[in-house]
């Protein structure tokens, strides 16, 4: 992708998949902590829109925006990870979901997809809260 094709993407989506893409090592990392369970789609959600929000605020942009897109790609990922897994392994099986479960998964999928988004705009918040502070901060202490 170029950089020409990355500039036309909107801000809070190109800071959204910054944190996202960001967020993916430091949730490794911390998986392999003992007694932790971190998955990508929650650090997405978390880590990842405090980074997106962090970044927006550095640069003057909405914060709480960046962190909803992040989400938004946490709750995707988190809802596509077990659709890719079954449909995996539902080839070569003669297995057909029924109209009910398709329409629960997807009820509930919309559901995962929601808190995502809203977990990702109160990180996204918190990421340019503590920015703001800190920049607030360390600009008071130079004057």
């Amino acid at each position: 992708m170029s950089l020409a094709r990355l500039r036309a993407v909107p801000p809070a989506w190109r800071f959204a998949l910054v944190g996202a893409l960001a967020s993916i090592p430091l949730t490794v990392l911390l998986d392999r902590l003992p007694d932790a369970e971190a998955n990508v789609a929650g650090g997405i959600m978390v880590l990842g829109a405090f980074i997106a929000g962090a970044a927006a605020a550095l640069s003057s942009n909405d914060a709480g925006g960046a962190g909803l897109r992040a989400g938004l790609l946490a709750g995707l990922v988190a809802v596509l990870a077990p659709v890719r897994a079954t449909v995996s392994s539902a080839i070569g099986a003669t297995g057909i979901p029924s109209p009910s479960g398709v329409g629960t998964f997807v009820a509930f999928g919309g559901l995962v997809v929601a808190l995502a988004s809203t977990f990702g705009l109160a990180c996204g918040r918190l990421g340019g809260w503590v920015v703001s502070a800190l920049t607030t901060r360390s600009a008071t202490a130079r004057s």
